[in-house]
């Protein structure tokens, strides 16, 4: 089975109701073609990089699925093309990297920093103050005119 991931853009001035009503009409959507729902993720809204159609920002949504054939892409990707509340989406096929990454994302494996202790070696030797640099030459002498000059 072919695993991918829709993200969509819906659009923000639709009620709280609506939104998730449309997310849930491409999660029944797919279901009712014989897709397994892998997992559905609300973003939720974000700013837009730039505007689309007078709008700044937008709700966020991605559905990971698996199918045994891409035929139900071109079904899906005319339904959001039709539907006046997506204001953009993309469907992208995952190798097993892609599918690999967001299940360790969802596990809590990625996205999150740890505090892993440094051994004692490495702390005392960043711990220790830098080589001073060589000096420089010393600046060269003032001309002689200049020190005629000065005494005057």
């Amino acid at each position: 089975m072919n695993q991918y991931e829709v993200t969509f853009i819906v659009d923000p001035v639709l009620s709280s109701d609506e939104i998730v009503a449309t997310a849930q009409t491409y999660v029944d959507h797919l279901q009712g073609e014989g897709c397994k729902i892998v997992h559905v993720d609300e973003m939720g809204l974000r700013q837009l990089a730039y505007p689309l159609g007078k709008r700044t920002t937008g709700v966020y949504y991605s559905i990971e699925f698996s199918s045994t054939s891409g035929l139900i892409i071109e079904k899906m990707e005319l339904a959001f093309r039709r539907d006046e509340r997506i204001m953009r989406f993309l469907t992208v096929k995952l190798d097993k990297y892609g599918i690999k990454y967001n299940e360790d994302k969802r596990n809590g494996l990625i996205g999150k920093k740890k505090n892993v202790a440094e051994p004692a070696a490495v702390v005392e030797e960043s711990s220790k103050p830098a080589p001073k640099p060589a000096p420089k030459a010393a600046a060269p002498a003032p001309a002689p005119a200049a020190a005629a000059e000065e005494e005057e």
